[in-house]
């Protein structure tokens, strides 16, 4: 049991941190699905993917740097925000290439073929991005006050 709690304790921010931006996906998802369902046979498959992800990035962004990685310290949100966008037009490459792929590549035009696809971009794209928002946009964690009370040892 020690081992367990060993390891909790040596991972615990990390786990938090992908317990949020699980949360905080997870309400991209649904504001993802619902704009893109709304858009289905009003535009293009591929147009209501762009529109309904840029409006999912927006939910996201606020989600990921006010709560599930504040207790990282960026470089502002100006440089913050820019490497968000940029991080997410490569996630919106990875999830139009399956729903491109499937629509098509396969030609499965049905609504159920188009949200299955949907989820799997969106199931590749989300590791991709965990991994490059927390080495990239939110990159550094702020430091505990506590410790930057306790002065560095000189070495003697």
């Amino acid at each position: 049991m020690s081992l367990i709690r060993d390891y909790y304790i040596r991972f615990q921010v990390l786990v938090h941190e992908v317990a949020k931006f699980g949360v905080v996906g997870a309400a991209g998802f649904v504001v993802q699905l619902g704009v893109q369902n709304a858009l289905f046979g009003h535009v293009w498959p591929l147009v209501a993917v762009v529109i309904a992800y840029g409006v999912a990035t927006i939910v996201t962004f606020v989600g990921n740097r006010h709560w599930a990685f504040k207790t990282r310290k960026g470089n502002g949100l100006g440089q913050e925000g820019m490497l968000f966008v940029a991080l997410n037009v490569v996630g919106i490459f990875i999830q139009i290439g399956v729903v491109a792929l499937v629509v098509h590549g396969m030609h499965r035009t049905d609504r159920l073929s188009y949200n299955v696809a949907t989820i799997i971009g969106i199931g590749i794209g989300t590791i991709f991005r965990l991994l490059t928002y927390r080495k990239f946009v939110f990159a550094r964690p702020v430091a505990d006050p506590a410790e930057e009370l306790t002065p560095e040892p000189s070495g003697r």
